[in-house]
C-alpha cells in the first residue's frame, strides 16, 4: 500500500505538471488535491466502515479499484486537454488545474486513502488473540506503510523514471496489488474468521471476487509483456500533443522533454513549457539578451551561460572575440535530444571549441569553479520556483560578483512592457533590481517587452551610450537581424527608462533573497494574474502579511478552541486530531525548508534531494516502530505525547539558526562534510518527531471519548459476527485509523499549499520556523489542559 502510493503520486504529479506547465503553485494544488482526497478516504471509508463488522472483501474491492484508476489516471492526465479542446502547450487558471486534478485523482487517492483505515481493521482482526493491543495495531500499520513508502520512492527515484514509461510502472503497480489480492483470496485454514474467505457453494460473491482478481491479473500481465502497453503509451503522448508532430518524449529524473515538429520546426518542452526551438529560434528575443551586455562590455573574454544556451544564444555569443564559453546546463538528456532532433546551428553551437559543457547545478557550479568570468548570462527566464530561484537572490549576485573579472557584468531578463506595468509585475521587477543594487555598485535597465537587467560595479557600464555600442558592433564585424544602430538608438532612448524608473522605483526596497525567497512569490502573483485575476486579492492580503498579524491570528483561534473544548464534556471531543493535523502541517514544512536550504547551499542534486527525503521518512519510520513497540508497556502515553510536542515547538525555533551558514564556508572540506551531515541529522530528526507522535496518539484516542462513541455505534449493528467486546475494538480501531491518519494528510495538504508558496516565499524561513513553533505551541496548551481535565497524568 505504501509503496503503490508513493508511486502513484510521484508518477501522476509528473504527468499533470507538464500539462499544465507547472510552477511551484501548480505543484502544490496537485499536492494538495492528492492529500486532501485520501484524507477524505481515510476518514469518510472510516465512518462507513465502523457500521460493519466485515471488512475484508471491501478491503479487496478497494485495492482492485485502485489497480483500475490507477493506469486510467494517467491516460486521462494527458488527454483531458484534449477533451475540453484546449491547444497543446495553452496554460490555464488556478480553477482549472484545481478542478481538473481534483476530478483526475479522485478515483486513484481516495481508494488508496481507505485502504489503510480497512488495513487497519483487518491487521487488528488479524492479531487480536496475540496480546497485541489496538493502538499498536494501527501502529504497525503506519509503520509499514511508511517503509513501504521507501522502498518504492528509492525504486522509482534511482531506478525505474529513466527506464520505463509511465503506464508500464504503473501497470506493474495494478499488477502487483491484484496479485496480492489473489493471494489474499486464497484460502487457508489459519486466516481470521473475519478474513476467512473460504467460499462454500452457493457463496457467489467470494466467487465472483476470486475470479474478477483473475482476470485482472491476467490481464494486466498480458498487458505489461506485450507491446500493447507501449501503443497505449504513444497514443495517449500523440493525443496529449495533437496538432504537432510527436519526435520524441522522455523521462529525465529532473522531468519530461518532448520534441515536437510542425512545418519545419522543432521545439523542445521541458516538463511542457517550450525550451528550445530550431533552426529557426526566437531571433528578436535572443538578439536583445545576448548583444547588449555583450557591447556594454568593452572586451568580453570569458563568458558563462547558465541555462538556455542552446538553440541560438551561444551563435550569438560566439559572433563576438570571445575566447571560452562555458555552458551549464542541469539536464543532459536536453542536449542530448537536441543533438539528435536539432539541426545545423545546434550543432555549430555545442561542437565549437570554445565552448565547454557541464551538465550541474549552475550556482553550484559558480561556487566550484575557479574560472573568472567577464559576463554571466542567466537564461532561466523568471523564477516561479524556489530552484530557480536560486540564481536570483542577493547571496546568488554576490558568488557571481566574487568570480567575475574586474569589469565584469551579469545579465538577466524580466517581463516587461514600453507602455504598462501592472502591479505584479511592478513588484516583480522592483524587487529583483533592489537585490542587483544591493549587491552591484552600478545596474543598468534596457526597458522593453523583456526588461533586461545588467549589473557590474565598473563606471563605463553607465557611460557607453548607442553611438559606443554601434561603434563596438562594427569593430567587431558581427552580423545581426535586429540589432543593428538604429534599433539600438530606439532602445535606449531616456523616455522608456524614465516610464520603467516612475512605474519601479516608488516601490519599498523589498530584497530577494535565499531565505525570503520573494520573487517567487511575485513570480506566482504575476501568473495568477494573467489566467486567475479573481484571486488577486487572496495574493494581496498574503502579501502584506506579517509575523505577528498571523501570531496574533493563531492566538485568537487557540484561545477559543480551548473555551470550546472546556465547555464540552471531558469524555466528548479530544484535540489530538487538531495536534495530528499541525504536526502533518510542519513535517510538510520542515521537509521544505531542508531541502530548499540543502538547494541553496549545495545546489540541486537530484540524488541528494531523493536521500534527504528518504532521510526524513526512515526517521518517521524508526520512531513510529520504536514507538508503536513500546505502547503496550506504557501505563500512560499522555506524558511522552506533551514531550515529544514541547520538542516539535523547540526544532521549530532552532531550525533556522542551524542553517544560517555562508555558502563561502563550503570550500573547506571538513566544514563541507559537517554541514552535509547536519542537514541529514536535521532531516532524520524533524522526520523522527513527526512520526513520534502517530502511535501515541492512536493510544490516546483509543482510550479517550471516542471509546464510548464506537461502543454506541456497534449496539447499533444488526447480524454481528463478534461479540460485543470484539466489536468495540474493531470499531474503535476503524475509527480512530480514519480519523488520525485524515487528520495527518490534511495537516501535510495545508503544509504543502501554505508552506512552499506563501510561508517561505513571504515569511522567509525564520520567520515560518517561528510560526510552526507558535502553531505546535498552541498544539500543546491545548493537549496539556485536556490532560489535566481528563487525569491521564502519569
Amino acid at each position: 500500500m505504501g509503496a503503490s502510493g508513493i508511486v502513484a503520486q510521484i508518477i501522476l504529479l509528473r504527468e499533470l505538471m507538464v500539462s499544465f506547465l507547472g510552477n511551484e503553485l501548480v505543484l502544490g494544488i496537485i499536492l494538495a488535491n492528492w492529500l486532501i482526497l485520501e484524507a477524505t478516504g481515510s476518514y469518510l471509508v472510516g465512518r462507513a466502515v465502523c457500521r460493519r463488522l466485515q471488512a475484508f472483501r471491501p478491503f479487496l474491492i478497494t485495492q482492485l479499484l485502485f489497480s483500475l484508476a490507477l493506469p486510467a489516471a494517467i491516460y486521462l492526465a494527458r488527454v483531458f486537454k484534449t477533451i475540453v479542446l484546449l491547444a497543446p502547450g495553452e496554460a490555464v487558471g488556478f480553477i482549472p488545474i484545481l478542478t481538473a486534478s481534483f476530478l483526475i485523482l479522485l478515483p486513484v487517492a481516495i481508494p488508496h486513502g481507505a485502504l489503510f483505515t480497512f488495513g487497519s481493521r483487518l491487521y487488528r482482526s488479524g492479531v487480536r488473540d496475540s496480546g497485541t493491543s489496538p493502538a499498536s495495531s494501527i501502529g504497525w500499520v503506519y509503520v509499514l506503510e511508511t517503509l513501504g513508502s521507501i522502498l518504492g520512492g528509492l525504486l522509482l527515484t534511482f531506478l525505474l523514471i529513466q527506464r520505463l514509461h509511465s503506464f508500464t510502472i504503473t501497470l506493474g503497480i495494478s499488477l502487483i496489488n491484484t496479485l496480492i489480492s489473489l493471494i489474499l483470496l486464497w484460502p487457508h485454514p489459519q486466516q481470521p474468521p473475519e478474513q476467512l474467505n473460504r467460499a462454500p457453494q452457493g457463496d457467489w460473491p467470494a466467487w465472483a471476487l476470486r475470479g474478477f482478481c483473475l482476470f485482472l491479473t491476467v490481464a494486466y500481465a498480458l498487458l505489461l509483456f506485450s507491446p500493447l502497453t507501449d501503443r497505449i503509451h504513444l497514443s495517449s503522448i500523440r493525443t496529449q500533443w495533437k496538432g504537432l508532430d510527436l519526435l520524441h518524449s522522455e523521462n529525465s529524473i529532473y522531468g519530461n522533454i518532448t520534441v515536437t515538429g510542425k512545418e519545419g520546426q522543432t521545439t523542445f518542452f521541458t516538463d511542457g513549457v517550450p525550451a528550445v526551438t530550431v533552426p529557426v529560434p526566437d531571433i528578436a528575443a535572443i538578439e536583445d539578451f545576448v548583444h547588449f551586455p555583450m557591447l556594454l562590455h568593452p572586451q568580453p573574454e570569458t563568458v558563462l551561460i547558465v541555462g538556455g544556451g542552446a538553440g541560438g544564444m551561444i551563435r550569438e555569443v560566439l559572433k563576438h572575440p570571445v575566447r571560452s564559453i562555458d555552458y551549464v546546463e542541469l539536464d543532459p538528456l536536453l542536449l542530448t535530444l537536441i543533438e539528435r532532433h536539432g539541426s545545423p546551428l545546434t550543432e555549430r553551437e555545442l561542437s565549437d571549441q570554445r565552448v565547454q559543457i557541464h551538465y550541474t547545478d549552475g550556482r553550484l557550479f559558480l561556487t566550484r569553479t575557479e574560472k573568472r568570468f567577464d559576463l554571466v548570462l542567466i537564461g532561466l527566464g523568471y523564477p516561479q520556483e524556489l530552484q530557480t530561484n536560486r540564481l536570483y537572490s542577493r547571496e546568488f549576485f554576490t558568488t557571481a560578483k566574487e568570480k567575475m573579472r574586474p569589469q565584469g557584468m551579469i545579465a538577466l531578463s524580466l517581463p516587461g512592457s514600453q507602455t504598462y506595468l501592472g502591479e505584479e509585475l511592478r513588484k516583480l521587477n522592483g524587487s529583483l533590481l533592489h537585490t542587483l543594487e544591493r549587491v552591484f555598485a552600478r545596474v543598468r535597465v534596457v526597458p522593453g517587452d523583456e526588461n533586461l537587467y545588467i549589473a557590474g560595479d565598473s563606471p563605463e557600464l553607465m557611460r557607453v551610450d548607442s553611438a559606443e555600442m554601434a561603434r563596438r558592433l562594427a569593430a567587431r564585424r558581427v552580423r545581426t537581424s535586429l540589432v543593428r544602430p538604429p534599433y539600438i538608438e530606439y532602445r535606449l532612448q531616456p523616455q522608456w527608462l524614465e516610464s520603467y524608473e516612475r512605474a519601479v522605483k516608488s516601490l519599498p526596497r523589498r530584497i530577494n533573497s535565499d531565505f525570503r525567497p520573494l520573487a517567487v512569490f511575485y513570480s506566482l502573483s504575476y501568473w495568477n494574474a494573467l489566467f486567475s485575476p479573481y484571486l488577486k486579492g487572496i495574493f494581496s492580503w498574503f502579501e502584506e502579511a506579517r509575523l505577528y498579524t498571523i501570531a496574533l491570528v493563531i492566538a485568537a483561534a487557540t484561545l477559543v478552541i480551548l473555551v470550546v473544548y472546556t465547555l464540552r464534556p471531558a469524555n466528548r471531543g479530544t484535540p489530538l486530531p487538531y495536534a495530528i493535523a499541525t504536526t502533518g502541517f510542519c513535517g510538510m514544512v520542515f521537509d521544505l525548508a531542508v531541502i530548499f536550504t540543502f538547494q541553496t547551499l549545495f545546489g540541486y542534486l537530484y540524488y541528494q534531494i531523493g536521500l534527504l527525503v528518504t532521510v526524513f521518512m526512515a526517521g518517521a519510520a524508526l520512531n513510529s516502530l520504536l514507538a508503536t513497540r513500546r505502547l503496550e508497556r506504557m501505563k500512560s502515553p499522555a506524558t511522552p505525547f506533551l514531550i515529544s510536542e514541547l520538542c516539535l515547538v523547540s526544532f521549530s525555533i532552532l531550525l533556522p539558526f542551524v542553517f544560517i551558514i555562508p555558502s563561502r564556508s563550503l570550500e573547506q572540506p571538513i566544514v563541507y562534510l559537517l554541514l552535509y551531515a547536519l542537514f541529514l541529522s536535521m532531516s532524520f530528526t524533524s522526520g523522527a518527531l513527526t512520526g513520534l507522535q502517530f502511535p501515541l496518539a492512536t493510544r490516546l484516542h483509543l482510550e479517550g471519548a471516542s471509546r464510548a462513541r464506537s461502543i454506541r455505534r456497534v449496539k447499533r449493528e444488526r447480524g454481528a459476527a463478534f461479540d460485543a467486546q470484539q466489536g468495540e475494538q474493531l470499531a474503535a480501531v476503524t475509527h480512530t485509523a480514519g480519523l488520525l491518519y485524515a487528520s495527518d494528510l490534511l495537516g501535510g495538504y495545508l503544509g504543502g499549499l501554505i508552506g512552499g508558496v506563501l510561508l517561505l516565499p513571504i515569511l522567509g524561513l525564520k520567520h515560518s520556523c517561528f510560526i510552526l513553533a507558535m502553531i505546535k505551541g498552541s498544539s500543546l496548551l491545548l493537549n496539556l489542559q485536556h490532560t489535566l481535565r481528563t487525569g491521564k497524568r502519569r
